[in-house]
């Protein structure tokens, strides 16, 4: 026996290993990258969060001086209240710069934001002052103010101001222009916060980029190599499988050697089918016609099923055997003749429904047989449509022949399975869905 040739099966596993091995590489790529878009992603967030701590120390160092210069003009304490809910209750400024500090504490944006605040907590000194002006001018309870404002000394020259010359003094720290370059020191010290954090924005940015382009490389390479392993399995399997076996049929059909070529297997396959042939038969495998059927019905009858179930693999056989119920009463009421007509309406049944897939057989009086090949695992589920279509189809009066049943037994080929393994089981199916019928008969009547 030759046994050159490569081995389909060795090739099929050390295929199936390269591309476990290429797919794992793949699935651990791709989370890397996915890994890298949520890097991306979360430093992107935070970048708009610290822009937004940026503009919020801004927005609140405005706010404050808005809210002093009005009050300086008006006296109203609305806008007093306003300023300190915003300078020791809301602390948009500390909170912006609680924020930017977290893990960022020596970074140059950091340095400039809090450079921004010390400039502004500096211009509070300032404000405290012009409060403490305009509520003199006013002649407030000086008591019903923060403490801030009750311990501001007042310089005696400003002591002895009239009112209005009070609130002209408080007006112009607001908006003089000692007040206005602190101002401008604060804006200068944001504008270069947001520079920084620009930049860094570009170059994590960019890192990103590289990473990701890497990471997409390796993936369209190893996506590659799996679409080579999937093609060079296909080539091999039409060169060592498919074109051996195409050319196979032919010789066969001319009844000729078969070419020992293609995988190992298929060479062995051929080796083998080459002694097979040239070995003389030892028993004669046909039988007539007449010998296979039954005349009654015209299906193969026990002689033709027992030929058929020599030709199958039992393993991937499915045999069911069909009983039709209560066929002994049938014959005693109504005779012979209408259990004939009977049988050959059950049988037509049958082989309308089983002919283009298996074989139907009459083994003895009402008992018949339905040959099957396994070819997939929804053949039970086929099997089942049928029965019922069939007992739907029977369950129809017809003539003034009775309405009859049938009972079923399916037996399914498993490794190491014989043929009598095949007729045993089905038998044994058959009489337990019988006995259920009875007993839910019995059931149902007793109720």
């Amino acid at each position: 026996m030759k046994k050159e040739g490569i081995s389909l099966s060795k090739l099929n596993i050390f295929a199936l290993i390269v591309t476990v091995i290429i797919s794992i590489g793949l699935i651990i790529a791709m989370n890397k990258t996915r890994g890298i878009f949520g890097d991306t992603n979360d430093f992107t967030e935070q970048f708009l969060e610290w822009r937004k701590c940026s503009y919020e120390l801004q927005a609140a160092s405005d706010y404050l001086t808005d809210q002093m210069q009005n009050f300086t003009v008006t006296g109203d304490r609305t806008y007093l209240d306003n300023y300190f809910t915003e300078a020791k209750i809301t602390k948009r400024r500390e909170n912006a710069l609680t924020v930017l500090g977290q893990g960022r504490a020596r970074s140059s944006a950091y340095h400039d934001l809090s450079a921004a605040m010390e400039e502004s907590v500096k211009l509070m000194d300032k404000e405290y002052y012009a409060a403490r002006l305009v509520v003199m001018a006013f002649g407030y309870d000086i008591s019903e103010y923060p403490e801030e404002i009750k311990n501001v000394v007042i310089d005696p020259s400003d002591a002895e101001l009239p009112p209005e010359q009070m609130k002209e003094k408080a007006r112009t720290i607001m908006h003089g222009e000692e007040y206005q370059q602190s101002k401008q020191v604060i804006s200068n010290n944001m504008e270069k916060c947001l520079q920084e954090l620009d930049k860094e924005m570009d170059e994590n940015q960019s890192d990103y980029s590289a990473k990701l382009s890497r990471q997409i490389l390796f993936e369209h390479i190893l996506t590659v190599l799996i679409i080579i392993m999937l093609l060079l399995m296909v080539l091999y399997t039409y060169r060592l499988v498919i074109l051996p076996l195409k050319n196979s049929v032919n010789l066969i059909r001319d009844d000729e050697d078969l070419p020992v070529s293609g995988a190992y297997e298929i060479r062995y396959l051929a080796d083998t089918y080459n002694i097979m042939h040239h070995t003389p038969l030892k028993k004669n495998d046909k039988i007539s016609f007449e010998d296979s059927h039954d005349k009654l019905t015209g299906l193969y009858n026990k002689a033709g099923y027992e030929h058929i179930m020599e030709n199958m693999v039992a393993e991937t056989t499915v045999l069911m055997l069909v009983d039709i119920n209560k066929f002994n009463l049938i014959n005693e009421i109504y005779g012979h003749e209408v259990g004939d007509r009977v049988l050959v309406r059950v049988s037509d049944t049958l082989y309308a429904h089983f002919r283009s897939h298996g074989y139907v057989c009459r083994i003895a009086g009402d008992v018949m047989a339905v040959i099957l090949i396994k070819k997939d695992s929804f053949i039970s589920e086929y099997i089942e449509e049928k029965i019922e279509e069939i007992n739907r189809a029977l369950g129809i009066k017809y003539d003034e022949d009775p309405v009859v049943t049938i009972s079923t037994g399916v037996a399914y080929g498993e490794t190491g399975t014989k043929a009598e393994d095949l007729y045993a089981d089905a038998q044994k199916k058959l009489n337990e869905n019988k006995e259920n019928k009875e007993k839910k008969k019995s059931d149902k009547e007793n109720n």
